[in-house]
């Protein structure tokens, strides 16, 4: 792919919708110059366009960076899509507390990773938009990344149930805080308060208690 090509047509407003509350980045060009500015602006674009009309020219103008300097960091398209795709980072983050507390861990990181990352680091995987071959790779990935490897650290009865049931909950605080942006219940609420309420629920599952 040419790293100079046109940028592709906007999508209609629901995918557009769709693509704000899994990235969680503005409309707009991207503050930053760096790397961090190129993922999250890759991250929207792949999740609001397929991925055969997403092109480097359009990340990089929402990145405000250059296309070569895109070329430059990650090499190609499909390199710059597989950092996107990869969830790995985050589980590393949200998994990182001993089980007696990690419901409280699980919201607490997931608000401090939506803010740093400017988005979602997992909504992605239900919102993006693209062909069936890039939806498969994203599902394969949570699962290996997130649901998997969260089976795999519990204990008891029903483990793979339990961890699925987790991801979920995690995916509804992260859409219900994006769908209420910017100025939901949740938004205005601090952190220690939205764990107080909905960590318990996760810490049960966690448990496996009956």
């Amino acid at each position: 792919m040419n790293a100079t090509e046109d940028p592709a047509p906007a999508a209609d407003a629901d995918a557009d919708a769709y693509a704000d509350a899994g990235s969680g980045s503005p409309v707009g060009p991207e503050a930053g110059t760096g790397r961090d500015a190129i993922v999250r602006a890759a991250r929207r674009a792949f999740t609001l366009r397929p991925y055969a009309e997403v092109t480097l020219r359009g990340i990089a103008a929402a990145a405000g960076v250059s296309p070569s300097l895109i070329v430059k960091r990650f090499g190609s398209k499909e390199r710059l899509f597989n950092t996107v795709a990869d969830f790995g980072p985050a589980a590393d983050a949200l998994f990182a507390a001993a089980p007696d507390a990690l419901g409280r861990h699980l919201v607490l990181t997931m608000v401090r990773l939506r803010d740093e990352l400017r988005g979602d680091p997992l909504l992605r995987v239900v919102f993006s938009l693209g062909n069936e071959d890039e939806r498969t790779l994203l599902r394969e990935r949570f699962r290996a990344q997130v649901t998997g490897r969260l089976a795999d650290s519990l204990t008891g009865p029903d483990r793979e149930l339990r961890a699925e049931l987790i991801a979920g909950q995690l995916l509804g605080l992260g859409a219900t805080l994006s769908l209420h942006r910017p100025d939901g219940a949740g938004t205005r609420t601090p952190p220690e308060r939205l764990a107080e309420l909905y960590a318990p629920g996760l810490q049960r599952l966690v448990d496996g208690e009956d």
